[in-house]
């Protein structure tokens, strides 16, 4: 029988009670040993350089301060040898492309059952990529359609207005149609991009350089 090196373990994520039960979850593992617990995305980056975890289990909304893909950036950039891997519940286009641009070895949802962490946690370890089923199956979207969607220009015109943080009155004023229209509008425009929020949208225009 083979006996799997056990893998050391730094918690991110800004709920204590998120983290607690990660800790009773990753203790019913024998090859599995958590060395510490970071509240923020800047707590992360400073315990990944001193106690240079085999992995960090990474949260992508921390609250105040920098959020999870900054600190995977951080983490990635400075600390060699250290792999993050993101655990979370949101899997939009966006926040997946985000995460792995900024160097996470793997992205993995919060509702996978406890032995698909597991594994996950082995493989990021190792340096292997290792992605939920509805992550990979988005990220396989993405490469399929990677010429990006056809917006028409009205689209294009409301993307624009978004980027500058105006809200759905503001735009309907600002290219004379309606507030109704704007909001038809933009269903299209996430529908199209794959998001469900203005952020979300915003980001992704960016990276696809959709917006002028």
């Amino acid at each position: 029988m083979t006996v799997r090196p056990t893998v050391r373990i730094l918690l991110c994520d800004d709920h204590a009670v998120v983290r607690a039960g990660l800790l009773a979850l990753l203790g019913s593992a024998d090859d599995i040993e958590v060395v510490g617990e970071a509240g923020s995305g800047e707590e992360a980056v400073a315990m990944a350089a001193k106690l240079r975890p085999d992995v960090v289990l990474m949260d992508l909304q921390l609250g105040p301060g920098i959020d999870g893909v900054e600190a995977t950036r951080q983490i990635a950039g400075k600390t060699s040898g250290v792999h993050v891997l993101v655990l979370t519940t949101y899997d939009t286009d966006a926040d997946i492309t985000r995460a792995i641009e900024a160097g996470a070895t793997g992205y993995l949802l919060k509702a996978e059952r406890p032995e698909e962490l597991f594994a996950a946690i082995h493989s990021a370890a190792q340096g292997r990529t290792t992605l939920s089923p509805p992550v990979a199956s988005r990220v396989m979207d993405r490469m399929r359609g990677a010429a990006g969607p056809t917006l028409t220009d009205r689209e294009r015109d409301i993307l624009g207005q978004l980027a500058h943080g105006l809200g759905n009155r503001e735009i309907a004023r600002a290219l004379f149609i309606s507030e109704a229209t704007v909001k038809t509008h933009l269903g299209r425009i996430y529908a199209k991009l794959g998001v469900d929020t203005r952020a979300g949208a915003v980001a992704v225009a960016k990276e696809r350089r959709l917006l002028p």
